[in-house]
């Protein structure tokens, strides 16, 4: 269920599938997709599961058809490393972006898209660095603060520990906005998280299920 705030003064959407949208310009906001992951640990020899692309890719499929967006935008992490580009992994991005022609694509760069390079020119997509203005926003991969307008990153992999009186501990993925900026949660499905002090940040929207839910501070101390 999408949760609706508005955020450096204008209407944005949170979407449960780690994503938001800017309803006004018809643009879907996504940050740490980490395509190629999987590939780059089976790589080392680690065993771990395949189809974790193809199925980001019907995830970010199904919020492309909800929203109806124009444009894409990723802050930073589209590709989690040069050796994760396995012609496989890259033939099922090329089957879905041919499905995908007249989306407009935008990456913002983040560390590892640095490592790995610029995504292969088949798949469409303009590549730039950090700030990527949108309206009142700054879009990064870095969490930092900015005079040319509110940022919003990612790179953290954002979470939130909720702590029962039974000693009981759930982790979920969040969005956090403090005063000048605000963290996505990560996008891909195999990333980790990072837990945030909830006490730093003005809001905080926690993911369960299909829903997005607004945290007191309290909260995040003991869970009902």
């Amino acid at each position: 269920m999408t949760h609706r705030i508005s955020l450096a003064g204008i209407d944005v959407d949170l979407l449960p599938d780690k994503a938001l949208f800017l309803p006004d310009s018809g643009t879907l906001i996504v940050a740490d997709v980490h395509w190629g992951k999987a590939a780059t640990y089976r790589s080392l020899g680690v065993p771990v599961p395949h189809g974790t692309t193809r199925t980001g890719l019907d995830r970010l499929d199904a919020l492309l058809t909800e929203t109806r967006a124009e444009k894409l935008l990723v802050l930073g992490d589209l590709i989690h490393a040069r050796a994760g580009m396995q012609p496989r992994t890259i033939e099922t991005l090329e089957r879905w972006r041919d499905t995908r022609r007249t989306l407009s694509i935008t990456l913002v760069r983040g560390n590892h898209d640095y490592r790995a390079g610029d995504p292969p020119a088949s798949l469409g997509i303009e590549c730039v660095n950090a700030p990527l203005h949108v309206g009142p926003f700054a879009l990064c991969h870095h969490p930092c603060e900015r005079d040319s307008g509110y940022v919003l990153a990612g790179h953290i992999h954002p979470v939130v520990q909720l702590r029962g009186r039974g000693r009981q501990k759930l982790t979920l993925p969040c969005f956090a906005f403090g005063a000048r900026s605000g963290l996505l949660p990560a996008f891909g499905e195999f990333t980790g998280g990072g837990v945030i002090d909830q006490r730093e940040y003005a809001r905080t929207f926690v993911i369960a299920d299909d829903h997005v839910i607004p945290l007191e501070p309290s909260v995040a101390v003991y869970a009902p």
